[in-house]
């Protein structure tokens, strides 16, 4: 069928010209920032079979984990301690996939959401995606409290000491505004980004 007159044409080089540069663009690799915590059941073997579940997404390619950290709650009910965790994957993903990916690895964990900030088996937040900035209901990026939360900078900071939360600065100047009270590195845990 024949272009009417008000229908660009478009030859067939532009268009796959076009087509090419969508395609890499989809196909690109983003830097994904991804907080783990946990404070019910057997923390430790629950953060590193969260982090062995990111890292069998096709897409996803773990990039670095942090040392463990043992925190106090924030907000919420009186509860037990957390371990905290962060690790920095590259992914093909989208912003939405890899939230839905997070909420997968949540279920598969018995995750239940009753109370804001309550106890949980598993808790995996998307801190950051590359540079972006959006206000979404959904997804909300970066994170909107990541820079006020020291059980998210300090083990970030631990994997990438250039880190920066966009936006807000740089991680390290966050980490020394919010500082450390009731955030403790566990030396004698370890996460592995290989098992």
């Amino acid at each position: 069928m024949a272009p009417t007159a008000d229908e660009p044409v478009v030859p067939p080089a532009a268009e796959s010209a076009v087509e090419s540069t969508a395609q890499r663009a989809l196909l690109s690799w983003n830097r994904v920032v991804l907080a783990l915590g946990s404070n019910l059941g057997n923390r430790l073997e629950t953060l590193q079979g969260a982090i062995d579940e990111i890292a069998d997404t096709p897409g996803v390619s773990l990039i670095g984990v942090s040392p463990v950290y043992e925190t106090a709650p924030v907000g919420g009910p009186e509860q037990g301690s957390y371990f905290n965790a962060v690790v920095e994957v590259r992914t093909l993903l989208t912003p939405d996939l890899v939230l839905e990916r997070c909420n997968s690895v949540e279920e598969a964990f018995q995750r239940v959401r009753v109370e804001r900030w309550g106890p949980r088996t598993l808790d995996v937040d998307v801190i950051a995606f590359e540079n972006v900035v959006q206000d979404d209901p959904r997804l909300t990026l970066p994170h909107p409290r990541a820079h006020e939360r020291a059980f998210v900078l300090a083990p970030w900071l631990d994997i990438d000491p250039e880190a920066q939360v966009p936006g807000h600065g740089r991680v390290a100047d966050l980490l020394a505004q919010v500082g450390l009270e009731g955030v403790h590195r566990r030396e004698d845990l370890e996460l592995t980004a290989d098992r």
